[in-house]
């Protein structure tokens, strides 16, 4: 029996980063139609006035770096390594075993506790350990000086890139672009074993409550670059069918896809992502697309859909499996 043919990724099969520019930028928008988690947040991007864990960690472990620790990766803060972005790069050429010391390594591991959700913390352990061989095996920067100024802690490796700024990046969540990912279940349908294909059936609740005229408006043929999340702002133009043109009902459900999506991460974080939301018009001004290209197993289940409006970009691309790009901020 011939085998069925294999989507493939090449950013998969290397290292290597990805410059990506204009990431974040201002714009301003009405209010949200209605509550989404809690939304009683000020038009204005609430800033955090205490260092969170995370960020204490990010102090703690610079403190502890030795001289040639930080030649290898310490950088100003404007250095441009810290805006790139790809789902399988390393950022610094050690990796966490091999650089840090115990004490070290178990600092990292408390900071990227400390990013994510309880949930989320186990996900991504499970992810990294499927898809380089576990935590130990990824690699981190430090931008600036977390003892005196602005400063960005980042993460990176296949499918991951995570911050931790302490709200050093203007009107921008997460720090910056993220990404997650997961290679488990490659090219097979429903993805077994993926730790984020749940993300799938929960966005394609959204489009099975769709009637045919809705579908017609949200399934599009190609999908757009995976890395293609450019904030657009007020006057861009979105793929897919407008949130505001949905039913009660299946806005709900859009709610909850939002709810499933940022589960992972850590509640300052979901709180930041969720004003910056709400500035550029809430849920109403987004736009949900879902795409025919890459259906595994051709079921109809659309393994690649897009949530994005002013100031949001979530692209999931589900096949041969898990890609998301996340870029949430305020844009001029």
């Amino acid at each position: 029996m011939k085998e069925p043919e294999r989507s493939t990724c090449p950013d998969c099969e290397r290292i290597e980063p990805v410059t990506r520019r204009d990431f974040v930028r201002a714009v301003g928008g009405a209010a949200l139609a209605a509550p989404l988690f809690s939304l009683a947040a000020p038009s204005r991007v609430a800033r955090a006035a205490d260092s969170t864990g995370a960020e204490t960690a990010v102090k703690r472990l610079y403190g502890t770096l030795t001289s040639d620790q930080r030649k290898a990766i310490c950088f100003p803060f404007d250095d441009p390594k810290r805006n790139r972005i790809n789902a399988n790069w390393a950022i610094t050429k050690p990796t966490i075993g091999d650089f840090f010391t115990k004490e070290q390594q178990a600092i990292v591991d408390e900071i990227f506790k400390g990013a994510t959700s309880p949930d989320g913390y186990e996900r991504f352990q499970k992810q990294m350990e499927d898809d380089s061989g576990g935590f130990d095996t990824y690699h981190v920067a430090l931008f600036g000086e977390p003892e005196t100024g602005k400063f960005e802690w980042e993460l990176t490796g296949r499918h991951m890139t995570i911050r931790v700024d302490g709200d050093s990046v203007e009107g921008t969540a997460f720090g910056g672009p993220i990404v997650y990912g997961h290679g488990a279940g490659d090219s097979q349908k429903g993805l077994p074993g993926n730790v984020f294909y749940y993300q799938t059936i929960k966005a394609n609740e959204v489009f099975e409550a769709m009637d045919g005229k809705q579908r017609e408006k949200a399934l599009l043929e190609k999908a757009p670059k995976e890395n293609a999340v450019q904030l657009q702002g007020a006057s861009g133009k979105f793929p897919g069918i407008a949130i505001g043109e949905l039913a009660r009902d299946q806005k709900e459900l859009v709610e909850k896809v939002m709810k499933v999506i940022l589960a992972p991460y850590r509640e300052k974080d979901v709180d930041e992502a969720m004003a910056i939301l709400k500035q550029g018009g809430g849920l109403d001004a987004l736009h949900l697309a879902f795409y025919k290209s890459d259906d595994i197993g051709g079921d109809h289940v659309w393994d690649i859909w897009r949530l994005e409006g002013p100031n949001f970009v979530w692209h999931f691309r589900g096949a041969p499996h898990v890609h998301t790009y996340v870029n949430i901020g305020v844009k001029s």
